[in-house]
């Protein structure tokens, strides 16, 4: 994306105010608090929701992921909160 002639950052086009709704694999991990790699395990076993693709991309909803985390138990036994979604 260009702005001015100059390459931008698809961030750079959003007010600091408001933040993505969709994120990377990467910002999904750091968001929560963990490494790229936990993330994937926790995406696998069911503690974090599976991306949606748009086009080429893997985008997690930072509202799904809210919801994940919010439901994740305190004493770190694992919790597939996804498995009433699925049809």
């Amino acid at each position: 994306m260009k702005i001015d002639g100059a390459a931008a950052d698809r961030r750079d086009v959003l007010p600091r105010s408001l933040p993505p709704r969709g994120v990377n694999r990467v910002e999904a991990a750091r968001y929560i608090g963990v490494s790229p790699t936990t993330f994937d395990e926790m995406v696998k076993d069911g503690r974090m929701p599976k991306p949606k693709r748009v086009g080429s991309r893997t985008i997690w909803d930072v509202r799904a992921l809210d919801f994940a985390f919010d439901a994740l138990p305190t004493d770190g036994a694992p919790a597939d909160v996804w498995a009433r979604f699925e049809v």
